[in-house]
Order: C-alpha cells, then structure tokens, then sequence
C-alpha cells in the first residue's frame, strides 16, 4: 500500500519511484515531538529532525496547532523553508483554536499556551488561516478534523466546511484524526461526502488493535483510506524500558510486560521492536500508510530502516500470539 495520489508531492504525479520508494510512499513524519511533546527541542534539534527526514526519503509531514500550540507547524516551516514545495506533502488540522495565557485566542498565525476544541465553520477557516502563516505555505495537502468528540457539532459546522475546502481546491485531500474509534467511524458513515483518509491514533498497533472491529471496515466500505499513527502508543513500543508509557500515562505492568515479550522476539532476529511496531499496520487490510512520531535523526532512522527491513513471516506470528486489546 501507499499514500493516494492526493497525499503524495505533486512533483511525483506520474514519476517512478527511486530507490528509497519504501520509505517515500509508505511512511510519514509525524511532527508532535518537534513541537516539544513530553520534552523540550531546541529549535536546531527540530530542523536536524525535518532534514534527516528528507535526506531518508520522507515527503510526507503530519502537523497540527495542537502540537505545541503552534510551536510544531512553525519549526516545520523553518525546517521546510527553501525545500520546493511541489516536493513534499504536508497535513495539518483544524477543530482547536490556540489561546494565551488568559483564554482568549491569539493572533491569526501566532503561537500560544493552550488550545481549545471549535469545530464552527468560521473556527475551521481561522484555523487553517493560521495555519498557513505558521509553515509559510500557501497550502496543504491534507486538512484534517482533530479530535471531534462532539460529532453532531462536527457534522453541522466543521466537516461541511472541510469539504467545502476540498471543493474549492483549497485542500487537495480531507480527513478526521482521533484516537476514538466510535466518533471516526461514525463520521466516515454519515459524511455527506466521503472523507479522503481517516488517522486513527494509537488503535492499529502490537498492543491495541481496536479500530480493526469497526472504524477499519467502515473506511473501507466507502472507500476511505487510513494512515496509521501513533503506532508507539506513547512509547511503550519504542522502548518498554526507557519509556513505558501508554496513552500518555505510566503504561499498567501487563502492557510493558507483553512490550517486554515482543522487544524479546524481535530481538531474538536482529530487529528494534520500535521498527516492527512502525511496519505492523501495513499488515492491516486497509491501511495505506504510517505516520510516526520523531524527536531526533536517530528516532527517523528507526522507521527509515523498517521500511525494508526483513520482518520473518514466523516473528509476525509469534507477535500476533501475544495477547493484545481487540
């Protein structure tokens, strides 16, 4: 599988693929990190990261004004900033708006301290307003709706708007990105118009392969594709040890034990359980692509390399043998 043609560069329209085709159709980078996730990343670290990303093939990056509240699309514009545009393709969300310190929203294009969820028509075309300024574009690719728990405002305000949006030509491609199940899946069934991609976070992973029951064939009977992400689940299948964590809390002693199991068998065949866990939803009926979250040109050359990694059929199997949330 790969990334349909609405998300991939418009350089590449038609174009066959290089050598480092594996990486460029398949895997994404996601931005959260950069945008001081967890940790804070200096403004060179960021662009070191966004640069190793390019010099391994990656074209495709996931952002959000979440991310940082605003911090993540502004270092990926910095770090983007001479790359030829038509070269890359770049996501980003609506359905938060960033505000300051006393609540109040800050200035089209700025950065802030915290955002609030808006999924108003007016709310979605700030948003991307905003957005623009921060990467210093004059466009996205992909506009997705972040985080709609409130589906029946989404469906009155925000989604007509994205569809709008992608009418228009303004977008070329619109999605819905959570790491809820029902909200997505009921969004795909009762858009007006099909969505382009859905991005379930942290549900088609070694350890929780929730959106297999339902939102994964709900996409495929209207022909909605599905970028994976969030595939660490927070961390834990990057690294149960250094980093065990799950949904962005201490992961329990069960979920670093089953971790633990799965770094095991992949150790045992010269594999990092965090590059099995990047190529583990390729597997999945449905999904076209993933993206995964980076920090540094090391945590990128991670999910480069799984990209032709040689994963035995016998590891998978060993790995879908361990219990998992279905």
């Amino acid at each position: 599988m790969a990334f349909r043609a609405a998300l991939r560069p418009l350089s590449h329209a038609g174009r066959e693929p290089g050598p480092e085709a594996a990486v460029t159709t398949t895997f994404g980078l996601g931005c959260a990190p950069i945008g001081n996730l967890f940790v804070p990343v200096a403004e060179a670290a960021a662009e070191a990261t966004v640069g190793r990303a390019l010099e391994r093939g990656v074209r495709f990056f996931d952002t959000a004004p979440h991310y940082g509240e605003g911090v993540s699309e502004q270092r990926l514009g910095a770090a983007l900033a001479g790359v030829d545009r038509d070269t890359v393709a770049i996501a980003t969300k609506v359905g938060r708006t960033i505000v300051d310190a006393d609540g109040a929203p800050v200035p089209v294009g700025g950065t802030g301290v915290g955002t609030v969820g808006d999924l108003t028509r007016d709310g979605v075309l700030r948003s991307l307003e905003g957005s623009l300024l921060r990467l210093g574009t004059d466009r996205v690719d992909l506009l997705y709706l972040h985080d709609p728990h409130d589906v029946d405002a989404a469906l009155r305000g925000a989604l007509p708007a994205l569809l709008d949006l992608r009418d228009q030509g303004v977008v070329r491609a619109v999605g819905v990105g959570m790491g809820h199940n029902a909200p997505v899946a009921r969004l795909v069934r009762e858009a007006s118009d099909a969505l382009d991609v859905v991005m379930p976070a942290g549900r088609v992973t070694l350890l929780d392969r929730t959106a297999e029951a339902d939102l994964l064939p709900a996409a495929r009977g209207r022909g909605v594709g599905v970028i994976a992400a969030g595939v660490y689940n927070s961390g834990v299948l990057a690294d149960p040890v250094a980093a065990p964590f799950f949904e962005y809390h201490a992961a329990s002693p069960e979920q670093v034990d089953r971790a633990l199991r799965m770094a095991t068998a992949c150790a045992a065949v010269g594999l990092p359980l965090a590059a099995v866990a990047a190529r583990y939803p390729l597997r999945v009926a449905g999904v076209e692509a993933v993206v995964v979250g980076a920090r540094t040109a090391a945590e990128v050359d991670v999910f480069a390399d799984a990209a032709t990694a040689d994963v035995p059929e016998d590891l998978w199997a060993a790995l879908d043998a361990a219990p998992a949330r279905a």
